[in-house]
């Protein structure tokens, strides 16, 4: 079963690395995970989709909370989530192909970003499902090349993922949150 971990971090060389670490050396088979930054000075959001049950997940939370650059970690997989994805797809595209192409472009409300001689270059957003049924339709006429980013999702509602607002007003990282954590040796 896919599940969502949403983990804020301090925005810094080598957490991602870091991340990816012990994901890896617990064998943790991570689907898809997307990085950003977010609307707070230093700090960058990381979802991960993973598949697995509450035991993994569990276990997933309590490797991130090890480490130190970790802010926060939330398993949002059971609440009310808006989750989106994004895909570039290349598609061979000849003159007797083309209209069919774009009117399958046009129900999925997707948009043609790119367009040459031989090719159509197709951008899609919406839910993992929306994605696959769209390359589903469009294998038909040769895929050349196709990019997703992985699932980004947000909590629906009035609540929201953030980390503490404890930064100092001079703009330093969270030294008070680095401090607590390795006080209580999480």
């Amino acid at each position: 079963m896919k599940r969502t971990v949403v983990a804020l971090m301090e925005d810094r060389p080598g957490v991602l690395n870091r991340v990816v670490s012990v994901l890896r050396r617990r064998s943790f088979n991570i689907d898809s995970l997307a990085v950003g930054h977010t609307d707070q000075p230093g700090i960058s959001r990381m979802t991960i989709a993973v598949d697995g049950n509450d035991d993994v997940i569990e276990q997933v939370v309590k490797q991130l909370y090890k480490i130190i650059d970790v802010i926060k970690v939330s398993d949002v997989s059971d609440e009310k989530l808006v989750a989106r994805e994004l895909a570039l797809i290349k598609v061979t595209a000849t003159s007797s192909t083309r209209s069919e192409i774009m009117q399958i472009v046009d129900i999925y409300r997707a948009k043609i970003v790119d367009v040459s001689h031989e090719s159509l270059m197709i951008e899609v957003t919406g839910p993992e499902e929306k994605i696959d049924s769209l390359l589903n339709l469009l294998r038909g006429f040769g895929i050349k090349e196709v990019v997703r980013t992985g699932r980004v999702a947000m909590v629906r509602g009035s609540g929201a993922t953030r980390a503490p607002d404890d930064e100092p007003e001079n703009g330093k990282i969270r030294t008070t949150t680095r401090l607590v954590k390795q006080a209580i040796g999480s």
